[in-house]
């Protein structure tokens, strides 16, 4: 069996789901590695405020630390909430008899002004983690409360790791976003040499960034990278964790160490389907003569679309090459224009019909799909707004809007008969690529059948 890099959280629950263990867990599910917690606390708490702490008996937190390293094993550890003064003393005890890279993120305050750690406890942080770090990670706040300093700028945060590594951390991270700069600049000191992360300031939730980087490096050190290349990596992965962040709550919403890889599976999944549904045309000369003029493509979206560049479609469209059906290119996202505004549209209806296939006008394809129990509404392009068509794109999106208004659904099939230089045609929607494909070619048997 390949050995898979181990992870230890040791910290505090966020019922919200947006920090503590429940972004760790995702930030480890995230960067590939086996990711095992040590409840520190329980938080009752939301995107607005921290109304409750329980921590958990010391002795449970011992013990779930001794459990999962007598067992699974651990390559990396990362701290985070560790709220009382006896919880430290039993993590630090357990700290000790490792031998691994440890990550301390020294969680004190909340992003909503809540204590998470307790002031006679703040000593015992000092004293008793920050000297078993690999690596410790504050923001401004808890940079400045370490320092005993105020930190206004690059310089200031430069003083203060030396000040925080002079304690006993082997490194030291003091992160920059707290700092009134364009841009986002981290500061790291280790091995007595200083380097600075720059980074955009992207927009997006910020619930959970301090969790989501120290449970980065942490993942990335137990996969083997060196702390300037895991402190580099863990950045960028904290800015794209804010880009996708989920918008729950009222207050500050939490970002989706997750969101990157879903979507990227997502987009993998899309561009798997459009070209199993390629295939399938390919292998079905029939198809070629109901190709348009416009040629044909078939076009598949991501769940909840927004844009254009959330759907993928085949560039140069699918054409007719002497009877036989052959796709230009490779599926690509952006590649539609016309039938990526009809799934636009769709969109705003049900979020289960992310396909569409366009094929020729032809009577005899409309009731063969009637005979076959398909729903089918129509749009006049003659009476198309001044307005729409000024803008490009917007005709087939109007369109589509229209044929299901007038149907009260979303259709299995949107056509209309053209207009003055512009060719009539035919839209079959599916809830896939391969479905739109497949009521195409069932369509077209339908006929052949009915004709011979």
């Amino acid at each position: 069996m390949r050995h898979i890099a181990r992870v230890l959280t040791i910290a505090g629950s966020d019922s919200g789901g947006g920090a503590g263990i429940q972004a760790d867990l995702k930030t480890f599910a995230a960067l590939g590695v086996y990711g095992m917690s040590a409840i520190t606390a329980v938080t009752a708490q939301n995107t607005l405020s921290v109304t409750a702490v329980q921590p958990i008996d010391p002795q449970i937190v011992r013990e779930q630390i001794r459990a999962v390293v007598s067992d699974i094993g651990v390559d990396a550890v990362k701290t985070g909430m560790l709220y009382t003064r006896d919880i430290i003393e039993v993590v630090a005890d357990e700290l000790s008899q490792l031998k691994v890279p440890v990550v301390v993120d020294p969680v004190m305050v909340a992003k909503s002004g809540a204590k998470l750690l307790r002031e006679d406890a703040e000593e015992a942080l000092i004293k008793r983690i920050l000297p078993l770090a690999t690596i410790v990670t504050p923001n401004i706040p808890e940079a400045e409360n370490l320092a005993k300093m105020s930190i206004k700028s690059l310089e200031d945060a430069e003083e203060a790791a030396k000040k925080i590594a002079a304690i006993g951390p082997r490194a030291v991270v003091v992160k920059g976003g707290h700092l009134e700069q364009d841009e986002c600049v981290d500061t790291l000191y280790y091995d007595g040499v200083v380097k600075r992360y720059r980074g955009r300031r992207v927009s997006g939730g910020t619930h959970g960034t301090g969790c989501t980087f120290a449970s980065a490096i942490a993942a990335l050190l137990a996969k083997g990278y060196d702390v300037y290349e895991a402190v580099e990596e863990a950045k960028r992965f904290v800015e794209e964790a804010i880009i996708y962040s989920q918008t729950v709550g009222l207050g500050v919403a939490p970002i989706s160490p997750l969101g990157k890889t879903v979507l990227d599976a997502q987009k993998m999944r899309v561009l798997e389907k459009i070209s199993e549904a390629v295939s399938l045309l390919e292998a079905n000369p029939a198809f070629a003569q109901y190709i348009p003029e416009c040629q044909t493509n078939v076009a598949m979206a991501l769940p909840d679309p927004r844009t254009r560049e959330d759907v993928a479609a085949i560039p140069g469209r699918i054409v007719n090459a002497m009877g036989r059906v052959k796709a230009s290119g490779c599926p690509k996202f952006g590649a539609s224009r016309h039938l990526a505004s009809t799934l636009l549209a769709v969109a705003e209806y049900t979020p289960s019909v992310r396909a569409a296939l366009n094929i020729r006008f032809d009577e005899g394809l409309l009731g063969a799909a009637r005979r076959l129990g398909y729903l089918c509404s129509e749009y006049d392009r003659s009476k198309e707004p001044p307005e729409v068509k000024a803008v490009e794109g917007e005709t087939t999106k109007w369109g589509a809007r229209e044929a299901i208004k007038k149907v009260g659904t979303v259709p299995d099939i949107i056509f209309h008969r053209g207009d003055w230089g512009k060719e009539a045609m035919i839209i079959i929607l599916g809830k896939d690529a391969v479905e739109a494909v497949k009521k195409a070619l069932k369509i077209i048997e339908a006929v052949q059948q009915r004709r011979s």
